[in-house]
């Protein structure tokens, strides 16, 4: 395009070609993260298809990434348990609460172990790591949420948790990058600590708490071993993943067997533990994988915890 003001054509910067080294550098790189992909997809894609594939012939073997022999019935036969879709509802529930109670409340104790001002921040902060080192065991841990009168109730999903060591060290870590300055402005205009937190901490803390919410809610989703201690006896609040192991313990290979040579019209809609395990990875794992690209940008950023200092 012809420069206005003098009616010349700009000149055209010299194009820097590649020497040899950069062009290996960039097959092999180019090379190594499609190998990683690979690595990191096949997994996955074939348990998808072991769990699109009839039952009975994914015992023969041979099935990679995509599904010999088309088939839903393993779903049919996960979704028909009558206890599926209301554990389903506990578990949306158990996630959704736990992860924002467990992330508001360990903001708010990282934020006040963070200010200096605070007499007990030392005696707080080693308290709280302790409890990563020592772990009293399973009986004395039952006997205490026994005593605390949480056994049969939603909320032992909620509060035994409730402050995660690791996530209250990696929020007050970001707390203390942030610049003292913007603090020490909103008190000079007059802002408590509880503004200064919902106003200004808060906001800017966004990346990490995405960081944690997304920790939370993964472990939130997959944790089946709380409910098994303390609300087995409870149909009621029971959870997905909870079903999904007495799903698996109840289907078993010499079963699905019996059935195939007891009449042979049933083989083809027969279930194994092979099919009904790829299943429920598929069923637990798609929530999780649904929600991380919305988290994504978050939990790189709170992840950068530290490495830059302004």
């Amino acid at each position: 395009m012809a420069n206005l003001a003098t009616g010349t054509a700009p000149k055209k910067l010299p194009r820097r070609n590649a020497s040899m080294g950069d062009r290996i550098f960039d097959i092999l790189n180019i090379t190594f993260l499609c190998l990683l992909m690979v690595v990191t997809l096949y997994p996955f894609l074939n348990t998808l298809a072991l769990s699109l594939n009839r039952a009975m012939d994914s015992i023969r073997g041979g099935i990679y990434i995509w599904p010999r022999d088309l088939s839903f019935e393993n779903y049919k036969f996960v979704f028909s348990q009558s206890t599926i879709f209301h554990a389903t509802l506990i578990s949306i529930l158990r996630l959704v609460i736990g992860s924002i109670t467990t992330v508001f409340c360990s903001a708010m104790v990282a934020y006040t172990i963070s200010r200096q001002e605070f007499v007990l921040r030392k005696f707080i902060t080693i308290a709280f790591v302790l409890t990563a080192y020592v772990n009293p065991g399973l009986i004395p841990n039952y006997l205490n949420i026994r005593d605390l009168g949480l056994i049969d109730s939603f909320w032992v999903y909620i509060w035994p948790g409730l402050i995660g060591v690791f996530n209250l060290i990696l929020i007050r870590s970001f707390i203390d990058g942030l610049p003292e300055s913007i603090l020490e402005s909103g008190r000079i205009d007059g802002a408590g600590e509880f503004r200064t937190f919902f106003n200004i901490v808060l906001p800017l803390c966004l990346p990490v708490l995405a960081t944690v919410a997304l920790f939370t809610a993964v472990y939130q989703w997959n944790s089946w071993l709380d409910v098994f201690l303390y609300n087995s006896s409870n149909i009621k609040l029971s959870t997905l993943q909870y079903e999904l192991q007495k799903i698996l313990q109840n289907s078993s290979a010499s079963s699905s067997a019996a059935s195939a040579f007891s009449n042979p019209e049933a083989a083809a809609n027969a279930v194994t533990p092979l099919a009904v395990r790829s299943t429920m990875t598929i069923v637990a794992s798609v929530p999780m994988i649904v929600m991380y690209p919305f988290l994504q940008k978050y939990f790189v950023k709170g992840m950068m915890v530290g490495g830059v200092k302004g």
